[in-house]
């Protein structure tokens, strides 16, 4: 299975043993949207409900951590994937957080799992089935393992401040990144990481929210200053758009990647972490 699959693939497959379509929708609290009764109102038939604002590392120190082996195996359980499963992920969300569903999976070493390009938008505008309700799964039982991602401290971001091994790039919109708007957290100075980059994640995508082709992709990362034959390490406001430009490096081809989970959230937060504003450099 690809990574990225089209609504045709899906809607040809739909319902076959083993493949399990999973809604990871979940929004910004400015959206003024629920994810679950959203999905429970209209979804993919079949769909199970990843309930992505719950699924976090409440022990972490990092703000919205990526959930460690054993919370992903409760995870999965209660939502029925097992082990050989194929995994389509989708989303309804302003954020793709498809990509960082995409992630967790990849991080504890599920790697048949796939986006689905253009998401729940993309398949209700073929006017493709959708149902309603709850949907009852099986128990499921996945075994994690060490995945093929890699995710970086805020001492590493720190350390790299000095050693320029990777580039770092910054999802962000551009007047956040820059400090000319203010950060949605309230409290939080507004800028980015000194030496970092930034590609607004929108600009990976279509219109109607597909991923652009090879050449567009590759051309957003050369306009954002960005060489692709070094490492890149990912970041944003808490790590959720930052995952979609990773999950497009990786559509690419691209393996020395990672990405920052506490992001801005952790790195503003520390009044001694430095701070950049104004352009990138």
């Amino acid at each position: 299975m690809k990574d990225l699959v089209s609504t045709a693939w899906l809607a040809e497959r739909l319902g076959e043993p083993g493949l399990v379509v999973i809604d990871a929708s979940a929004h910004l609290p400015d959206a003024e949207r629920n994810a679950a009764a959203e999905f429970e109102a209209t979804h993919i038939p079949g769909a199970r409900f990843l309930d992505l604002d719950t699924f976090k590392d409440q022990s972490s120190p990092v703000p919205a951590a990526l959930p460690n082996a054993q919370q992903f195996a409760e995870r999965m359980a209660e939502i029925g994937v097992s082990d050989g499963d194929q995994v389509v992920i989708y989303d309804d969300s302003a954020v793709k957080t498809s990509a960082r569903a995409w992630f967790i999976f990849r991080l504890h070493g599920f790697s048949q799992v796939a986006i689905l390009d253009g998401g729940l938008g993309k398949w209700r505008s073929e006017t493709r089935p959708l149902e309603s309700g709850r949907v009852q799964a099986g128990a499921g039982g996945v075994t994690p393992a060490t995945g093929s991602v890699a995710v970086r401290s805020k001492a590493e971001m720190l350390a790299n401040l000095q050693s320029a091994t990777e580039q770092v790039l910054d999802a962000r919109g551009a007047g956040r990144f820059t400090g000319a708007e203010p950060e949605i957290r309230p409290g939080m100075p507004s800028g980015h990481i000194p030496g970092s980059q930034n590609l607004p994640f929108g600009r990976l995508l279509k219109p109607d929210g597909t991923f652009r082709d090879e050449a567009g992709l590759r051309a957003a990362f050369k306009e954002a200053h960005i060489d692709l034959e070094q490492p890149v390490v990912t970041t944003c406001g808490s790590g959720v758009t930052a995952a979609v430009l990773l999950f497009a490096m990786h559509l690419l081809g691209k393996g020395d990647i990672a990405l920052y989970d506490g992001s801005w959230s952790e790195w503003g937060a520390d009044p001694n972490t430095p701070k950049a504003t104004g352009t990138a450099a």
